[in-house]
């Protein structure tokens, strides 16, 4: 039996869910088709802009039919148990149109199974834009998933015509693409990104912006394997965002994934995106985040903490003597943090209460920074003592005078 296209948007749309190289969210309500107010809540999620304005995107696939059997994703080929759908270029736009005449909408992320062949997919991509470009002359945000193993001319064109445009590696190293997406090699899915960075850099125009997602949790890669494929993306302009997906299992059949009882990694998803923050707003590098002897960042502590904890030689900071760049490795001091505190150095040395009262956040950054020579005096400056004050805060310590001043003098040098 046809589907109508509110059945196609229903698969489409759910199809799309674990694709998160858009950030989204989803709506609901409780009206009844016919009512006033009432929407199709179907697809619609959210993004933000570079000055942090929330964006509504209609999320949705072209089609879920795939000839790819990627273990690890709903859509694979081998997968019997799911609806499939497919839209017509033509239905895709005018949906489209029709979501952002209503104000449902401000752009289209669109993704796609792989029908028939790349090339194919990529085509029936290329006629939903220009139909939404040439035809309705619309000018609203594009982001599209360019598919790997396309020729470079519909890359080329697509680049044209979309806002930002990503290629999902999706897991770290290509043993672990091999074992389950034996269709697919990082070479393969960077192609794409690499030639679109190049073409949209000719005769001087600005980079288009692109990104790529990783799946955490389906494969056996370290935290460090992650962020180092991450820095390396960044390293080479090739990426504005990575994108990290705690994998939710989708798969009893493989041996090789984590069995459909596993709860997604979440607490890993939210580490691994602080930890992205410090490389590319911080300017910390991979390897001082996570290294041989810590290859997973713990999930009790955010990144600057557990490298704090884990350099401890670079501390007590004195908050009036260091500079911006060690000012900012201070945990729990952000770039906002950092300035008022440079901006109000110039007319005074700084106390604790000057830092409360500039609203500095001292929950952590007690632990790791002096005051005109001075160091709080509720925990003594050890690593374990003040990893558990800052994971348990609600439990009173209980320390002994002798402790303290031991500790006090290892840092001041006085007893």
């Amino acid at each position: 039996m046809k589907k109508d296209i509110y059945e196609k948007m229903d698969i489409l749309a759910n199809s799309a869910k674990y694709d998160v190289s858009c950030s989204s969210s989803g709506s609901d309500n409780n009206y009844k088709t016919g009512e006033l107010g009432a929407t199709h809540n179907s697809g619609i999620c959210h993004t933000f802009t570079a000055d942090g304005r929330c964006v509504s995107l209609l999320k949705v696939l072209l089609t879920n039919y795939c000839i790819y059997d990627c273990s690890y994703c709903v859509n694979r080929t081998s997968n019997s148990d799911i609806p499939r759908a497919a839209f017509s270029p033509r239905e895709l736009a005018d949906i489209t149109i029709n979501f952002y005449k209503r104000n449902y909408i401000e752009g289209l992320f669109l993704s796609s199974g792989i029908i028939s062949s790349e090339d194919h997919t990529m085509v029936m991509i290329l006629r939903t834009l220009k139909i939404l470009r040439h035809e309705y002359k619309f000018n609203g945000y594009i982001h599209v998933k360019l598919i790997p193993g396309s020729s470079n001319e519909l890359t080329e064109q697509i680049v044209n015509l979309a806002n930002r445009v990503s290629s999902n590696i999706e897991l770290p190293s290509d043993k672990s693409l091999k074992l389950l997406a034996p269709n697919k090699t990082k070479k393969s899915v960077l192609q794409p990104l690499k030639f679109a960075r190049d073409v949209s850099m000719e005769k001087g125009k600005k980079p288009i912006g692109m990104s790529t997602q990783l799946i955490v949790g389906a494969t056996p890669e370290s935290d460090k394997d992650i962020l180092k494929l991450s820095s390396a993306l960044y390293d080479k302009a090739l990426l504005k965002r990575v994108y990290y997906s705690a994998y939710i299992p989708v798969n009893d059949n493989n041996k090789n994934l984590p069995s459909t009882i596993t709860k997604p990694p979440l607490v890993r998803e939210h580490r691994l995106y602080q930890a992205d923050w410090l490389l590319r707003f911080y300017d910390f590098s991979y390897d001082e985040i996570v290294n041989d002897d810590n290859p997973n960042l713990d999930e009790e502590l955010d990144p600057k903490t557990f490298w704090a904890l884990n350099n401890m030689s670079y501390f007590p900071m004195e908050i009036n003597a260091v500079s911006k760049e060690e000012l900012l490795r201070i945990p729990g001091i952000g770039a906002r943090g950092v300035q008022k505190i440079i901006n109000a150095r110039r007319f005074k040395s700084l106390d604790f209460e000057d830092l409360k009262k500039l609203k500095i956040s001292l929950k952590r950054a007690k632990y790791f920074i002096t005051c005109k020579g001075k160091y709080q005096k509720e925990v003594p400056f050890y690593k374990d003592v003040i990893k558990t004050a800052i994971i348990e805060p609600k439990k009173k310590k209980i320390i002994t005078p002798n402790l303290f001043d031991l500790a006090y003098s290892n840092i001041t040098g006085e007893l």
